[in-house]
């Protein structure tokens, strides 16, 4: 038998960019083959492409799917989007290197600022772990069922903790020579086990995700010449990657931003290796109209300096759907961040006070709005569950009721989210700009990145990870704004070539048979606008979700993982291991 798996008549797009053509792709032992005309289908399974588009499967180079991965072999929704590798150990959070004492510490950590649910994680993935050091945990990642392709960075906060103390990781004072030196050793060890480099978060003294108890995270107030150390590590190592949520202000254009993108750009210098950048986005709030394009010109400008730094783009269609309950992205806020702390008692108590409602609207402006949902007088009241009496602000704009009421809108906020017991569901418009034309600025330029997915993470309100699906069907099916070979050159060969497994992200000869066979005029995602609530999660904890439609089959190693949305509950994903030169290798 030639072949395990032969895809007939497909229109393929490669992946790299070149012009799609209509051709066969021949898969054996988990690998691409043949591409072009394949004669000889003796004894393959063959899939019927006529009239559907073969390319190569979606890379996620930001989400969290460290925990749910435990449970969830196909780090859904993503796995149902058509995403075969995903990076993990992203913003700095993860899971190693952790002594015993420390585990449900850092679970703790994954629970406000990631919106991951603490009884889902110890039900999940227990406590009686069986890695402390992060080659410890790599193999066992390895030995984790897989559904996709697995990548992992080194996180730096359980990092900090392990070799500071948890105190020390979290004053943001400088390391001590010693311990400095320990850290860039530790990074060293988990890169010669094949982590990708380095992740952190930065949002100074007030965190936009704060710890579970309102605090910053470590990485929040590292100091400069910490990170700076931990790139040598890159620079001398000559290969690895880092990604970066860096923004102490979070204000597009604000002086703050500007000492942020120096200092992205100094990572990159010292460290000699590509930088992706959290996040840019495209907005149409007054004054913030070109935003994007400043971003754009600040990226080209990286590279003409030979500064390898990407952009993760806000592509996503993905508005937050919260209650009072859960919701801790105003954390920029102390008033905000002390109201939304503690049981639900507390907070009942907390958020109908006066005086913290004071504290609250007054320290509005502060609040990071921009990419999460806007102003607060545009939140939408969605729907108010167990309490008809406050049906009638259904459909209605905060800003539409205070105006009608002659409240201030955040009282109206307040006022309604009290009543309904916090359970009352509301809605922000979307994160960013839906501007069709904006947002083709934005993925037409080769230095960004599709997303922001964000996937297994911000459980309860967010579905960052139908990204590749409204890419390809909003913007390049129906806007018309990238070409189809544009878009999956984005989703799939430039993260992967930039993080650095270079047998991956697109479709040629020799490599891995990671592809998804869709029919282009039906995809979509379910539902597109109001999210379905799914108890899906360990403890009996739900999430929100989106499906996916139109993918006729998903592929991961040669191994169909979904046909027509069906999981065949295969798991062929593999752990990736970044070895020196740029080489793949998966250990057996």
């Amino acid at each position: 038998m030639k072949f395990d798996i032969v895809i007939k008549n497909g229109t393929i797009i490669d992946g790299t960019g070149l012009p799609r053509f209509r051709g066969d792709v021949g898969i054996r032992n988990g690998q691409v083959a043949k591409i072009g005309r394949v004669t000889d289908t003796s004894g393959a399974q063959v899939i019927d492409a006529d009239g559907l588009i073969v390319a190569p499967g979606f890379v996620d180079l930001h989400t969290h799917y460290d925990a749910q991965l435990h449970w969830d072999p196909y780090c859904t929704i993503s796995g149902w989007h058509g995403v075969t590798s995903v990076a993990i150990g992203n913003c700095g959070f993860g899971f190693a290197p952790a002594r015993p004492a420390v585990r449900e510490r850092l679970l703790h950590m994954m629970t406000r600022t990631e919106q991951i649910p603490f009884e889902s994680m110890v039900a999940g993935m227990g406590l009686d772990w069986d890695w402390e050091s992060m080659p410890q945990w790599m193999d066992h990642l390895d030995r984790l069922p897989k559904g996709v392709n697995v990548l992992s960075y080194v996180p730096l906060n359980p990092l900090l903790v392990h070799v500071m103390g948890l105190e020390g990781a979290k004053s943001g004072r400088r390391a001590t020579a010693d311990e400095l030196q320990e850290m860039q050793r530790l990074i060293h060890e988990a890169m010669d086990a094949g982590m990708m480099g380095w992740s952190c978060q930065r949002f100074g003294q007030n965190s936009m995700q704060s710890d579970f108890d309102g605090t910053p995270m470590p990485t929040d107030l590292v100091p400069d010449e910490t990170l700076l150390a931990f790139a040598d590590v890159l620079g001398e190592r000559g290969e690895g990657f880092i990604e970066i949520l860096n923004s102490t202000s979070g204000k597009p254009g604000s002086s703050n931003q500007g000492k942020d993108t120096l200092f992205v750009e100094e990572l990159a210098r010292r460290s000699g290796c590509p930088v992706l950048y959290n996040a840019v986005a495209a907005l149409d709030e007054p004054g913030m109209e070109k935003v994007h394009l400043r971003a754009l010109h600040w990226l080209d400008s990286c590279f003409e300096r030979g500064l390898r730094v990407y952009g993760q783009g806000v592509t996503v269609r993905a508005p937050y759907q919260f209650t009072l309950e859960h919701w801790n992205m105003y954390d920029t806020s102390p008033a905000w961040n002390y109201a939304t702390l503690g049981s639900r008692e507390e907070r009942l108590a907390k958020l109908a006070d006066p005086a913290v409602r004071e504290r609250m609207k007054a320290e509005e402006d502060i609040l990071v709005t921009v990419g999460v949902g806007g102003p607060i007088q545009g939140l939408i009241v969605q729907d108010t569950p167990g309490h008809p009496e406050l049906a009638c602000y259904r459909g209605r704009t905060l800003g539409e009721i205070a105006e009608a009421e002659g409240k201030h809108h955040i009282d109206v906020m307040l006022d309604i989210g009290v009543a309904g017991d916090l359970k009352v569901l509301y809605r922000t418009s979307e994160l960013a700009s839906t501007d069709a034309k904006k947002i083709g600025e934005l993925v037409r330029n080769q230095h960004v990145m599709p997303g922001i997915s964000d996937g297994g993470a911000h459980t309860k309100f967010f579905t960052g990870g139908s990204f590749p699906t409204d890419l390809i069907a909003w913007l390049a099916r129906d806007e018309k704004q990238i070409t189809l070979e544009q878009a999956h050159q984005r989703l799939s060969y430039l993260p992967a070539q930039a993080a650095g497994f270079l047998d991956r992200g697109f479709l040629r000869e020799g490599a891995p048979a990671d592809i998804v066979v869709y029919d282009l005029a039906n995809l979509k995602r379910v539902p597109e606008v109001d999210y379905e609530v799914a108890r899906d999660f360990p403890a009996n904890e739900w999430r929100r979700i989106q499906r996916a439609e139109g993918y006729r089959w998903i592929l991961v190693n040669g191994v169909v993982t979904f046909r027509d949305g069906v999981c065949t509950q295969a798991t062929p994903g593999q752990l990736l291991r970044l070895g020196k030169g740029g080489e793949v290798y998966v250990a057996k």
